[in-house]
């Protein structure tokens, strides 16, 4: 049925008992509609297949909104809000080769950590020293290529003039398609940042850049410059990744005519009569924390519960979880809660019955006290810094 309340869908039971009602219309009060009758089965039958029927028309029903879409139903829906859905992609980073000066390394040279590979993605001939830096990328798509420094070490096709390899920097960027709830969420923000030249807008373009986790927009209507020495009748953006010209021109984009943009990170960016504007943005912060979780749990704690743990709390703050995939969470300057933390722990792991949670911004000092975040940082935490203990 649909009314001014909305689509409310017959069920399976629904369809029955009115069809058995039509039924004894029709043939007689007295005819049998019986689980056992064969007047009862066909009802039993059609009131199946019809329900599938009425499933399915519910669901085209909720397609039309972007809070219960799904699939292919919500990507059609996310263009409306400005965005699309974040694809996977694959990790990216640098290698320092070691090998015979002079030598030049094809592109296609594949290097490894265990059984991560990646490939180089360009030719680099290596220098007077022997040493040359390339850009590589995983072979496999995701976020199992984002890997800590200095971990890819192994040659994977032998090369007589290239006898050792490292990465001075983690690889970065490997993600697994965004899921329905992570779009949902990142459209909201961007409508509530449709249009230009306030700070919403400018926030909501910052969350398009690919990369980007957090960002924040100040600005200072004051005479005197701010305590984050933004001068007078400027916006300041404050950014959590992302590359610095997208960011730069994301910035561009959205501001007000005539705004300067601060930071401490500057680039020059073409607007779009050609001239180039100086942009300013900031780099966050990051504090980086530490978890102790001890929780007790009933028979359904499932066997990767340790696992969904890490996940919902890094979900939550914001970091890298058990796969090593970047995921947003808190925005800049948002207070990490104690409370807020557990219940995302309780809501989302079955069969966890109590959570105790303390926080270490060392790795060394714990408290159940909440964490204060300045305005020019944010929390993030890796699902390697937690610990966690369940007792049965």
């Amino acid at each position: 049925m649909l009314d001014k309340n909305g689509f409310k869908r017959k069920t399976y039971d629904d369809l029955l008992n009115d069809m058995s009602a039509k039924a004894k219309e029709l043939f007689g009060a007295d005819a049998n509609v019986s689980e056992k009758s064969v007047l009862g089965i066909l009802i039993r039958i059609m009131a199946w297949f019809l329900s599938l029927a009425w499933m399915a028309i519910e669901q085209v029903y909720h397609a039309a909104f972007r809070k219960s879409a799904e699939g292919v139903q919500l990507d059609k829906l996310l263009p409306l809000a400005g965005i699309t859905r974040l694809t996977a992609e694959y990790a990216t980073g640098e290698v320092t080769l070691t090998g015979t000066p002079g030598h030049t390394v094809q592109s296609g040279f594949l290097v490894s950590k265990g059984d991560i590979q990646f490939e180089t993605i360009e030719d680099v001939t290596l220098d007077e020293n022997g040493e040359g830096t390339v850009k590589i990328i995983c072979t496999e798509i995701g976020p199992i290529g984002n890997v800590e420094a200095n971990t890819i070490t192994e040659i994977v096709n032998p090369d007589a003039n290239v006898t050792a390899v490292t990465n001075e920097k983690p690889t970065s960027g490997g993600r697994d398609k965004e899921t329905d709830q992570e779009a949902r969420e990142r459209a909201d923000i961007t409508v509530e940042g449709l249009g230009s030249g306030t700070t919403a807008a400018i926030r909501a373009e910052l969350l398009k850049v690919p990369g980007i986790r957090a960002a924040r927009v100040l600005e200072n209507y004051e005479d005197e410059p701010d305590q984050f020495g933004t001068p007078p009748r400027s916006i300041h953006a404050i950014v959590l990744g992302g590359e610095d010209e997208e960011i730069g021109r994301a910035i561009l984009n959205k501001k007000g005519a005539g705004i300067r943009p601060h930071g401490s990170t500057f680039v020059y960016v073409d607007d779009l009569s050609g001239d180039v504007k100086k942009v300013g943005f900031t780099r966050a912060s990051e504090v980086n924390l530490f978890a102790r979780v001890n929780v007790k749990a009933d028979n359904t704690f499932q066997s990767d519960g340790v696992e969904q743990i890490k996940n919902a709390l890094v979900k939550y703050i914001g970091g890298a979880d058990t796969n090593g995939q970047m995921l947003p969470g808190l925005n800049m300057g948002e207070m990490v809660y104690i409370f807020q933390a557990a219940k995302t722990i309780a809501l989302n792991v079955q069969g966890i019955v109590d959570v105790d949670l303390e926080f270490s911004k060392d790795g060394a000092t714990y408290s159940s006290e909440n964490i204060e975040i300045a305005i020019n940082e944010v929390a993030q935490i890796s699902a390697d810094d937690i610990e966690v203990t369940v007792n049965v």
